[in-house]
């Protein structure tokens, strides 16, 4: 039995990647599978496997259409849980606080996408390198202003294009 409705939103609080058909069990009632649902949540959280997320799920049963809206912690908890420490320093120019790979800072870019106002990659690195910086962050053990540059120069760009395809989904 399917309800008949315009629209209708399922919340969840999940841990990236760890969505399951019966935390969606709700949508079937609308016409919608479970399964292909929890699927499509894990494919949009995978960089954010086992951090807390909020998922909102936006279901147009008339149109057979949805939307998912993840909504990640913030930029400066994702980089403080990527370096493995629980606040920022007090200090950013003198004292570092831990060091992450550049891996995490695009990755950090990718899950933080609608948040950037940009469609561009590398733009969005930039910005959470910035990030980084300010909250006492190395990035494979340089400074972010240096980690910056070597983008800038290009020296990032085969790493880039590993995650465009990602980039591009999210």
């Amino acid at each position: 039995m399917s309800v008949q409705t315009d629209y209708a939103v399922l919340t969840l609080n999940i841990k990236g990647g760890q969505a399951k058909a019966e935390d969606l069990s709700k949508a079937a009632g609308y016409g919608f599978s479970p399964d292909e649902l929890s699927a499509k949540i894990n494919e949009k959280t995978q960089l954010l496997k086992g951090v807390d997320i909020k998922v909102v799920v936006h279901l147009y049963p008339k149109a057979r259409r949805f939307f998912i809206e993840v909504q990640p912690p913030s930029t400066t908890a994702l980089l403080l849980k990527k370096a493995g420490v629980s606040e920022p320093s007090g200090d950013p120019a003198h004292k570092k606080v831990g060091d992450i790979k550049m891996r995490d800072v695009i990755e950090v870019a990718i899950s933080k996408k609608h948040e950037l106002n940009t469609t561009d990659l590398k733009k969005a690195v930039k910005t959470i390198l910035g990030s980084a910086r300010s909250i006492g962050l190395t990035v494979e053990g340089l400074d972010p202003k240096e980690v910056t540059a070597k983008l800038e120069r290009g020296e990032y760009d085969s790493l880039l294009r590993e995650y465009e395809d990602i980039w591009s989904k999210f």
